[in-house]
Order: structure tokens, then sequence, then C-alpha cells
């Protein structure tokens, strides 16, 4: 594959190592009944996988860990490399916990549908109804499923601000949804329902306070009932509203700082609240868990078939000020390779860590990924993220 191909099929999916060997291991996986025609049919590129997340670390400019998970009917393989930390240099923990950041919003998505499937929401039926007071008259009937797309035209709600610095020093406020919510809402709108695309967090904001309301429990409580635990994924949980740390073993996060002088620091940034993302981005996994979920989502052990199809359509309309045609869903994102072929998944960034999980819809091919990115919420996507996607869906 040529490197310009690797490179754009990388831009499209990012769905946005101290020295040593990468740790991998490639096993063959045999078709499920039913299939003969693999969209990816080729096993996963091992040589490539391992160029793509060799030399991490303390003095690599762009990332200092990653793990990786490249799984599948066409095949599998497994790697890490990089440092657990920059102190002391150890290994990276292959199977550590992480910020996944707005994968979150799969998990969210999946619980709304799995209550459309069970006819405690009508996805058509304008948020107000079960949410009494939220959205303003001056809206329109923005309904649950234009929250789910990204259709609402509810504006973000304020924060400290976009840079670094000034999030760095809010780093363990705690905030409320209700508050984001309200904030945002005190906004004229973005634009009519259903006209354009805008992704925001404050449509998973709503959300998640639309799941508490309908099932009348918290929305941890109610992704922890229907997903986490009859799937097993024991290492996935949300953090208390001022929990500022990552329990149980993990790769801590870097942000790269210029100094005065142009020298480079790595700021810690492990520990943070993550209370403004909420029910939007602050579930933290593994690779092995969002694997596991990717797999039994994608095979309809998630949401029940109709609904499923949600997170596979893309709704007819552009992109909010840049007229582009849309690619996000309920909870996922379309991306289409040069070859064609079309995957399907969501991408995640917090300070210190850059995520991603996505498949094909046969789920001959998917991959989960953690890379933790010394600019993490930067415009650009991180080129070890690129590296690995490109390498992932290499012939």
């Amino acid at each position: 594959m040529k490197a310009r191909t690797r490179t754009l099929i990388a831009a499209a999916l990012v769905l946005g190592i101290a020295s040593g060997p990468a740790v991998a291991h490639a096993a063959p996986v045999p078709l499920p009944a039913g299939v003969t025609a693999p969209l990816v049919p080729a096993p996963p590129n091992a040589a490539a996988l391992e160029r793509a997340i060799a030399g991490l670390g303390a003095e690599h400019g762009d990332a200092t860990a990653a793990l990786v998970r490249v799984g599948g009917t066409s095949g599998a393989w497994r790697g890490s490399s990089g440092v657990a930390d920059v102190v002391t240099g150890r290994a990276a923990v292959e199977e550590g916990r992480f910020r996944a950041g707005s994968v979150t919003k799969t998990f969210t998505a999946a619980v709304v549908l799995q209550l459309a499937a069970e006819g405690r929401v009508d996805l058509d039926r304008p948020v107000r109804r079960y949410l009494p007071g939220t959205v303003p008259d001056s809206y329109g009937a923005v309904t649950v499923r234009q929250l789910l797309n990204h259709t609402s035209g509810i504006p973000a709600a304020d924060g400290p601000g976009d840079s670094f610095e000034a999030q760095w020093e809010h780093r363990f406020d705690v905030t409320d949804p209700h508050d984001q919510i309200a904030d945002a809402l005190a906004k004229q709108r973005e634009f009519a329902p259903g006209t354009a695309q805008h992704y925001l967090n404050i449509n998973y904001t709503v959300l998640g306070v639309l799941v508490e309301k309908v099932t009348g429990t918290s929305y941890e409580e109610a992704v922890g009932r229907r997903i986490l635990r009859p799937l097993g994924l024991r290492q996935t949980s949300f953090p208390s509203r001022t929990q500022t740390r990552i329990h149980g073993p993990h790769n801590r996060g870097y942000q790269a700082i210029a100094r005065a002088d142009g020298s480079r620091e790595l700021r810690d940034v492990t520990e943070w609240n993550s209370s403004d993302r909420w029910a939007a981005g602050d579930i933290i996994s593994t690779t092995a868990d969002l694997e596991r979920f990717t797999k039994a989502l994608f095979g309809g052990r998630v949401v029940p078939a109709a609904q499923l199809e949600e997170m596979f359509t893309v709704p007819a309309v552009k992109t909010f000020g840049k007229g582009e045609a849309a690619t996000m869903t309920a909870g996922m994102s379309r991306i289409t390779l040069p070859d064609g072929t079309v995957l399907w998944g969501k991408s995640g960034g917090r300070y210190g860590y850059n995520t991603g999980m996505g498949a094909t819809r046969d789920l001959s091919r998917t991959v989960v990924y953690s890379v933790n990115s010394t600019n993490a919420k930067g415009e650009d996507t991180n080129p070890v993220v690129m590296g690995i996607v490109g390498a992932a869906f290499a012939r």
C-alpha cells in the first residue's frame, strides 16, 4: 500500500514507546457461518503494525505509549509499546486502563436505542416531552433522533476556554450536566433542527439526562446494568463526579508544553476531573473491553436489529459551517476508504489519551487503540494513530 493511501485511510478513520520491541500476537480466526466474502479477507499485516508503534517513549515527539488490538474474522493481532510513565521508563501496561473520551457516546447511544426498542423512548418525539422545560419553544421540535445524530441545532455550553492552559487551570472543577444544558439552551439555536449536523458534546449531555429520567436511575447505573455487566466489561467504568484518578493499572498521560527556552516539558495530565464530558466522554476502559463491545454491538447482541440501523445511518444533511456531507450517525461515524471499503466506528480524545474503535460491518476487521498522545486535543491527527489505522487496513 502506498504511503499516501495509508495516510488517507488513517485520516479518514480517526474516528478525531521508551524504545523497545512491540509485544505482538497473531492468529487466524475462522469465518462464522454464512460469511463467504469478508470485506477484509487478508489477515492483519503484523510487520506494518509493529512498525507503527515502534520507538515510543519520553523522547518520541508524538506519543509515550500505545496499546492496539486488531481482530475480526480475517485474523487477529495484539501489540503494545512505549512506557507506563516517563519517570521510571518501565514498559507500558499492555492491559492498562485509559480515558476513552467520546467513545462514551457509542455506549450512550446504545442505551437510548435499547429504550427505543422497549417502547420507552420514541426517537421522533420532541425531547421536551421527556424533559419538560428543558428545550425552549424557540428551538422547534428537537427530537431524540436529532440529539443522537447531532442535528439538533443546540450550541455548545460555555467552558473555561479552548486552550490547554485554560483547561489545565480548571482541571479539577466539578461540572453539573444540568447547568451545562441550561447554559447552552439559553443561547440561540445554531440552525433549525434536522437541517445540518454539528458534532457537539451537548447533544449527549442531554441524552444522559434523558436516560436518567426514563430509567429512574443514574446514567452510570443504566449503562452498567444494560451493557457493562451483561457483556462482562469488568475493566470499563465511569468515574464518580469528583474522581480525578484512573483506578487500576494504567499508563500515565502527558501533554507536551513548549518552554520559553525552546525545550519541551511533558506535563503529567493523568489526574483530571471529567465531569464536564459525562455521558459524552468520561468513560474509562481497556482495549480488550472495547474490542468485546465492538464485536457484540456490530453482532446485534447489544441493540436489536431495527434500532441498530440508526448507528449505521448518516442523515442526509451537510455539516454546519462547512457544507461537507455529514458522516456522524447515532453514536458512530461512517468512513469510506480509498478502495471503497466502508468502516464504522468512534474516536475519543482526552488530554494524554487518544482512543478509537471501529470495524467493517461484517466484522472481518476490527481495530481498537489507545495512544498516549502528547497533544491529544490538537487539530491535526496524531501520526502514531495514523500509522496504526493505516497498518490495520493495509493489504
